[in-house]
């Protein structure tokens, strides 16, 4: 059995930022819809000549697991530019299913909201906190 020293403390995890939470929020909800959009590709049976209709499902169930694993991973380094690769594998299998492309538009304008305006919020909060406060004699 191995012994805990106390030399081994868990680190501290730093917040994450307002981006990070609301683009991880976006991908959530996201992969549900889009494994759902991989049953719609399979039971419609729009697949290319020669590839079975359940590669439809595959499909789903991949790009929905890669952005349940994004949004746990949203605080690493390439994490957003990643998200916005999944944003254009969703609008790229419209081409399958033209509906997609209305899934393809909210959820990446969700992740677009998400990421650019979160990002500013962000860093208007860094620069409120940054900046001294000044205060009279008469408070």
């Amino acid at each position: 059995m191995a012994r805990m020293t106390a030399s081994r403390a868990p680190r501290a995890r730093t917040p994450r930022t307002l981006a990070q939470k609301l683009g991880a929020i976006v991908l959530g909800f996201e992969a549900i819809v889009v494994f759902l959009a991989g049953l719609t590709v399979y039971g419609l049976n729009v697949l290319p000549q020669g590839i079975p209709a359940w590669w439809g499902i595959v499909g789903g169930i991949v790009l929905a697991v890669a952005m349940i694993a994004l949004s746990g991973a949203i605080s690493r380094p390439g994490a957003i530019a990643t998200g916005w690769v999944l944003q254009a594998l969703v609008l790229a299998s419209a081409l399958l299913v033209p509906a997609i492309a209305l899934v393809a538009l909210i959820f990446g304008g969700m992740w677009g909201y998400a990421t650019i305006v979160g990002a500013r919020m962000d860093r208007r909060q860094a620069d409120t906190h940054a900046q001294p406060e000044t205060h009279t004699e008469s408070e």
